[in-house]
């Protein structure tokens, strides 16, 4: 079992289809719908479903979700593990490890962003 990700434009869309979509997902909520209807007819399984980036969204096993890497890092080898997000809201893709109690989210909306935070928390 693995992850799959799903496009509802395609993989192959232009950049141009790729920010045509977007906009239009974001008045249309298109990836929200196709995730209830899949959560609806596989609820039996044990899926989980997260929205990321502009075009597609991934359906996974529960736990396989971006929090999976801290299993990997010892807690007493860091004082503080920081995460930089753009999906931090329920249902995208950054939203567990956000809200991981291991983790310190900022929630950023570009890597200009993500440097800002970065020079003030690390001057």
């Amino acid at each position: 079992m693995g992850m799959i990700n799903i496009s509802p434009i395609g993989r192959n869309c232009s950049q141009k289809e790729r920010d045509a979509f977007e906009q239009y997902d974001n008045i249309h909520h298109v990836r929200k719908h196709f995730v209830e209807e899949l959560k609806d007819k596989f609820a039996d399984y044990n899926f989980a479903y997260s929205i990321g980036g502009q075009i597609s969204f991934d359906v996974f096993p529960k736990g396989w979700d971006k929090t999976f890497c801290l299993q990997y890092i010892d807690p007493k080898a860091y004082d503080e593990i920081h995460f930089f997000g753009d999906k931090t809201q329920e249902g995208g893709n950054d939203y567990e490890i956000f809200h991981h109690e291991r983790t310190i989210g900022h929630s950023v909306r570009s890597p200009e962003d993500t440097l800002r935070i970065l020079d003030e928390l690390f001057p």
